[in-house]
């Protein structure tokens, strides 16, 4: 780790306290990863038991490494996840204190059954605390703590500020839910913070690459089909933001997110326009991201894609009913024009040469040796005079069809980042030299090129061009090479889409549905169905690909490789093998040579000696070309390429030491992480090279970013100047008024009588991922976790719920799953209840259904019996809908109740009504409800023999009990006649398993 710069322990000294509570929002870049490291760090001791909660697996495993790289290593952060054992090992590792990160739901389970010592926890660190609200689990955890320990510290960190400034006191709501007292705030304009940073500035130097002409047209046409689609939107008659439906915040991904949250509680009401406005946002932004990074190729068949899809909208729903609005404009026919220029153009017909085309013979070697095989003429001779037919026709390649010309526009960017390396290297062997020949300390660091990228869609690209780069041609035409590649790949596959889409309408037209099925195995093959068997040239193709083979095992078998059958037929075909080597001889690797025993060595001859000779001489030769290819690299010869990502940038910066770094692409972040790790190093040149396009929407992503943190950072300090802390409440106080509680108005004029059992809920384990157990316990609810066998919530002795949101009803009713949980609630409670609750924040209506992706498409379990006629009337058959399901279920169960909740907050309100004036639920009677608790009547002794007996006719989870009571194995039933399984079963069922058992299939035959 580096050092801590001056900010850093100013921080550390405010938030070290153990006695205070804090909140750090610390601006993105400026190493808050650091500063949590270094504050475990000192807590680091099997005195103190420290969990870190709310961060993800690749964080806690990188705090765990950098932790180890400061010392922290016996033990070091131990991770609880849900691979951790038992309860009990927890336990124990809880008592040994130290740094743990534990996942939420299992430290929320852990401090109700008391697994862990409350009272021992030194302090909580929260990670990513703008994501806490009253319904984060969270804040559950901190009400569990908070009442068993009120001297330990909780200290919660956030860098991103623009997450906490929507809505009323995002701030204040925030403390209240983490019971904070103190907050901290330090952006990027904080004195001490800019002082620090601007002490020891990096050599940085700013280049703005203008676009294409072509690149120029289609961004112009993107910006304005946004402009026309939020002018739309404004229009559309919703209740809308308007002052956040503006161009920058669209180049947002965040700008989606806010758009649907307002839109969610009507979102059922909204007509199909204006769902199609919002959709089209994500598109266009999407679009012109994609202009910036994608190459020309790859960009084309995006728009090609979305040109498609809307034509299929179209044809199926109607003329304009599907399509997108902006895709009706000039601007769009602009974009998707363009985007084809920048690959190839069309060619006259009277333009085009009648010349014979002429192969390249760097990529169709073997399509030229077949061709002149199946003439008779020798391919030595054709490599002489092709060669120079093909220079002096321009060397066009013979796979480009003769109505287009090439176009393969490169994006900018590549010329000017080969540009930067070429510079770069020039300053890196000026700098060897002057140290070679003057005795001149070398400065610190390693010459190591770092270029960083968005994506690693982006570095690969970027790999495929710095790889395959062609110095002999003009600037602007360096990745000629990987481009005719690419765009031999994309016409391959335009081919086989365009034959698929005639396939597919042919055989529509002719009523086959297999129709494509030749044509599938064509493509597959390689080979289309014109020239299949009429010139032999598939033929001498597989004929030439068996001979490649062919060398190609040989060769494997020089370098030390097993050869195919049928290679060194001499060593194969040996007569008088020797005992105990029945392979092949010349599979023996030098390793296997030298471990062959007397009689082995003797069945070998001098043409196996001299095998294995070459063998072993190969395997040195691969070794020194695998040394020359995959060998240590100077750093001066090193360029890696980078995605951006989170705080592990800081550690990658240490750990390669860079002094050249290039940025393809703007990112506030890691420019400031660059800030940190020169002022970290300050004996260390450092030259940054920052690329963006001018006037395009990378600009002005990258400045509307700094405006909004900035005018997060300023909103915050207003709340923080004027804001009143809230009164913190006693939760024994409120432990004490829950107990006592109103029993009747008719008792003493409405007096109040103690209760000596709390007000409690049990909840099944499985529950805790949901919201509700953490707002039953804000409302001064008991909540006992336990593993239920039926049932979610057990309220009173009598009272079961079976918790459903809307998605998972829809999963229930089509698995089946909601019938038998309904059964087993009725068999084993006298209420039970089906709560089907609505997210808080979206309509409170079932319309919302066919909204759902995941859950939209239902399929016909209950088609029609008989054939169809061709009458359209026959074909208005649709599956059941949910009203009609829930119908049936209220009518196969009569006892069941519905209760219909529009918010978990709702949900709480209910629950407390049920529970007055009714008695407590028994956890012990809760759990063994439904549970195998008899070992003797057979019921849990061999799950294997249960769930045999579960599948037979007749027999299922109400009577299985029953059944192994009666029988010692599932042989005896299998041997009991028809009467003595109907005195167990009943008539109609005990026939139904009888005829399973001794007809098979004939028994469910009419």
């Amino acid at each position: 780790m580096s050092t801590l710069l001056p900010f850093h322990t100013s921080i550390l000294n405010e938030i070290y306290d153990p006695d205070t509570s804090d909140l750090l929002v610390l601006a993105r870049g400026l190493g808050l990863r650091r500063i949590l490291c270094t504050l475990l760090k000192i807590y680091d001791s099997p005195h103190n038991l420290v969990l870190l909660v709310n961060a993800t697996q690749e964080e806690e495993t990188e705090i765990g490494e950098e932790l180890g790289i400061m010392g922290c290593r016996k033990p070091g952060l131990r991770v609880v996840g849900y691979e951790t054992g038992t309860s009990r090992d927890r336990q124990d590792l809880y008592k040994g204190g130290g740094l743990i990160a534990v996942t939420l739901r299992i430290l929320v389970v852990d401090l109700l059954q008391n697994t862990i010592p409350v009272e021992k926890i030194t302090g909580i660190l929260v990670m990513h605390a703008e994501r806490v609200s009253p319904l984060h689990l969270v804040s559950f955890i901190t009400r569990l703590y908070r009442e068993k320990n009120s001297k330990g510290f909780l200290k919660a960190f956030t860098d991103q500020p623009e997450h906490i400034t929507s809505g009323l006191s995002p701030l204040k709501n925030i403390m209240k839910e983490l019971q904070l007292r103190r907050v901290w705030i330090y952006p990027r304009f904080h004195q001490e913070v800019k002082d620090t940073l601007e002490r020891k500035r990096a050599d940085v130097v700013e280049l703005a690459q203008n676009l294409t002409d072509n690149m120029n047209d289609i961004h112009g046409a993107i910006v304005q089909c946004m402009t026309i689609t939020l002018a739309e939107l404004r229009r559309s008659k919703v209740e809308l933001d308007l002052e956040s439906l503006n161009l920058p915040a669209a180049y947002f991904s965040s700008f989606d997110h806010i758009v649907r949250k307002q839109l969610d509680p009507i979102w059922h009401k909204v007509g199909p326009s204006t769902k199609a406005l919002v959709r089209d946002l994500g598109v266009l932004r999407r679009l012109v991201s994609y202009l910036l990074v994608y190459d020309p190729l790859q960009f084309h068949s995006f728009c090609q894609v979305l040109v498609e899809a809307a034509t299929s909208n179209t044809a199926e729903s109607g003329a304009g009913s599907g399509k997108s609005q902006w895709m009706l404009t000039d601007a769009a026919n602009i974009v998707f024009q363009a985007a084809k220029r920048r690959c190839f153009v069309d060619v006259p017909p009277q333009e085009r040469s009648n010349e014979v085309e002429v192969i390249d013979l760097d990529d169709d070697d073997e399509g030229w040796d077949v061709v002149y095989e199946l003439e008779g003429r020798s391919s030595e001779a054709r490599s002489s005079s092709n060669k120079g037919k093909a220079k002096a026709n321009g060397k066009r390649p013979g796979w480009l069809p003769n109505d287009i010309h090439p176009v393969l526009e490169e994006l900018p960017k590549w010329s000017l980042l080969s540009e930067i390396l070429e510079e770069i290297e020039g300053e890196i062997l000026q700098m060897e030299r002057t140290v070679s020949s003057r005795p001149v300390e070398e400065p610190p660091g390693t010459n190591i090129t770092l270029v960083m990228c968005s994506s690693t869609a982006t570095c690969s690209l970027l790999n495929d061009f710095l790889a395959s780069r062609d110095d002999k041609r003009p600037k602007g035409e360096w990745g000629r090479r990987m481009m005719l590649k690419k765009l031999r790949s994309w016409l391959w596959w335009e081919k086989r889409r365009k034959m698929m889409k005639e396939a597919i309408q042919n055989s529509g037209s002719s009523g086959r549905k297999d129709g494509s099925s030749d044509l599938q195995e064509t493509m597959w093959r390689g080979e289309s169905s014109t020239d299949r068997g009429e010139d032999g040239l598939s033929e001498a193709m597989k004929k030439k690909d068996r001979e490649r083979a062919a060398q190609k095992a040989s060769r494997r078998r020089v370098r030390g490789g097993a050869p195919t059958n049928g290679a060194r037929g001499t060593t194969a075909s040996r007569d008088t093998p020797a005992p105990g080597l029945e392979q092949d001889l010349g599979q023996i690797t030098p390793d296997d040579f030298i471990n062959l025993n007397n009689e082995e060595l003797l069945a070998l001859n001098d043409e196996d000696l001299e095998l294995n000779l070459v063998t072993d001489m190969s395997t040195m030769e691969f070794a020194t070309e695998f040394d020359a290819h995959y060998g240590l690299l100077t750093p001066a010869e090193t360029v890696i390429v980078r995605a951006y990502s989170d705080d592990t940038d800081d550690r990658m910066l240490d750990e390669i030491k860079p002094r050249f770094i290039v940025m393809t692409e703007p990112c506030m972040e890691f420019v400031r992480r660059v800030e940190v790790y020169k002022c970290s190093n300050p004996g260390l040149p450092v030259r940054v090279y920052h690329m963006v396009y001018a006037n395009s929407c990378e600009e002005h992503k990258y400045l509307a970013g700094i405006r909004r943190e900035k005018d997060s950072f300023e909103r915050l300090i207003k709340e923080r100047g004027s804001m009143l802390l809230p009164i913190l409440e006693d939760p024994r106080q409120a432990e004490s008024d829950a107990i006592i509680k109103t029993i009747s108005s008719r008792i003493a004029g409405g007096r109040r009588e103690l209760n000596v059992a709390p007000s409690q809920v049990i909840v099944d384990m499985r529950e805790f991922r949901s919201t509700l157990p953490s707002l039953l316990h804000a409302s001064h609810l008991l909540v006992i976790p336990a593993t239920l066998t039926v049932g979610d919530y057990i309220l009173t002795p009598e009272i079961c719920v079976e918790r459903k949101s809307l998605s998972d009803l829809v999963s229930s009713f089509s698995s089946g799953r909601l019938y038998t949980q309904c059964e087993l609630m009725s068999v084993h409670y006298k209420t039970p209840v089906l709560l089907i609750e609505f997210d808080e924040d979206k309509a409170f209506s079932f319309e919302i259904i066919s909204d759902l992706k995941s859950y939209a498409k239902t399929t016909n379990r209950y088609p029609p019996k008989k054939k169809t006629t061709g009458n359209p009337a026959e074909h208005n058959y649709t599956s059941p809908t949910i009203q009609s399901k829930i119908a049936l279920l209220t009518l196969s169960f009569p006892r069941l109740r519905i209760i219909w909740s529009s918010s978990p907050y709702a949900t709480t309100d209910i629950f407390n009504d049920l529970k007055k004036d009714r008695a407590e639920p028994d956890p012990v009677k809760a759990v063994a409800t439904g549970a195998e608790e008899d070992p003797e009547a057979g019921a849990g002794v061999n799950a294997a023999a249960e769930e045999l007996l579960r599948s037979f006719p007749g027999i299922t989870a109400k009577n299985v009990k029953h059944v192994m009571s009666k029988i010692e194995n599932v042989r005896e039933l299998c041997e009991m006649d028809l009467v003595g399984v109907q005195g167990i079963l009943g008539i109609e069922p005990g026939k139904t398993c009888y005829d399973f058992l001794h007809k098979g299939e004939r028994g469910f035959r009419p």
